[in-house]
């Protein structure tokens, strides 16, 4: 029987749901955690999770041991969504439908809620690498500690923020196709590398299948951000759950501006393509990741 993708996301998505309402325990002030929570469990595709889960499933793993890793991609994602939607930086009143984090409890909370998103993202996984010893041995703790590595990178100055940096430094100005992906494999690529390579190291995987997955990854991103960009100026505000057309009222350069939409979408169907290819070797574990690429790159909002 054919892979059913929709019943695996609805399982996967509600796993997550669960377990990101248990990652801040009590002890942090009612107003930040109120804050937090507000974006955190404000709902969305789960797709960063949902990939780290099926990475692990594709190299063999268990998918409940890369939880930690996969949990606290969601949270730097949530909290970077915060901050992109501060007045400094993209100055957004609409997210995931409803209104962004500064909009409901003011800028200086909404920093701070991002803040405490990013700090504890490694609070979560520290959890894990911590174990060094139990029933397998300690070696969950010691591929927690590498994802710590992996996160901390994509996340930081080299990854997320460094191509935030560039995304900002681009505002108003042309640019070219070559220019766009350098930013958009830091901006929003990094994060989906490190959920995939993040649940291969988590589900056990030989160092050649993980590299062999960080570049599916590099692919499907781009791939993502690419109709992402398709979308903005094809679908409407409702939706998308954001401002329609927010690219380019921003001043900023898209996929569509530089090839079109036709090109665009031809683009992204070589990303899929490539990405596909890199885990061919993989057979039916990889079935849920093969079918989240497709989804990623067919979606239509």
């Amino acid at each position: 029987m054919a892979f059913q993708l929709e019943p695996y996301l609805k399982e996967r998505r509600a796993l997550v749901e669960a377990e990101l309402k248990k990652v801040y325990p009590d002890g942090s002030p009612q107003a930040l955690r109120e804050a937090t929570e507000y974006s955190l469990l404000a709902g969305g595709k789960r797709l960063r999770p949902i990939l780290a889960l099926a990475a692990a499933e594709a190299v063999g793993g268990r998918a409940e041991d890369a939880l930690a890793p996969a949990l606290a991609l969601e949270m730097i994602h949530s909290y970077s969504l915060i901050h992109d939607d501060l007045p400094a930086m993209d100055n957004d009143d609409l997210r995931r439908g409803r209104p962004t984090n500064h909009k409901v409890y003011g800028e200086g909370m909404a920093i701070l809620a991002g803040d405490a998103l990013l700090t504890d993202a490694f609070y979560v996984i520290g959890k894990v690498a911590k174990q060094v010893s139990g029933s397998d041995g300690g070696a969950l703790g010691s591929r927690a500690a590498r994802c710590v590595l992996e996160v901390a990178h994509a996340a930081g100055s080299a990854g997320m923020v460094g191509g935030q940096v560039l995304d900002i430094q681009a505002t108003g100005k042309k640019q070219t196709e070559q220019q766009l992906v350098d930013i958009h494999r830091m901006k929003t690529g990094a994060l989906f590398v490190a959920a995939v390579v993040c649940g291969a190291i988590m589900g056990g995987a030989n160092p050649d299948t993980v590299e062999r997955l960080r570049r599916f990854a590099q692919h499907a991103g781009l791939g993502f951000q690419i109709i992402d960009d398709v979308l903005d100026v094809t679908q409407d505000s409702a939706t998308l759950g954001k401002p329609q057309g927010s690219d380019a009222a921003a001043g900023k350069t898209t996929y569509v501006d530089v090839l079109g939409i036709d090109g665009a979408k031809a683009r992204a169907a070589d990303c899929l393509k490539k990405a596909l290819a890199e885990i061919d070797a993989l057979g039916a574990n990889a079935q849920a990741l093969s079918a989240i690429a497709k989804y990623l790159i067919d979606r239509d909002r």
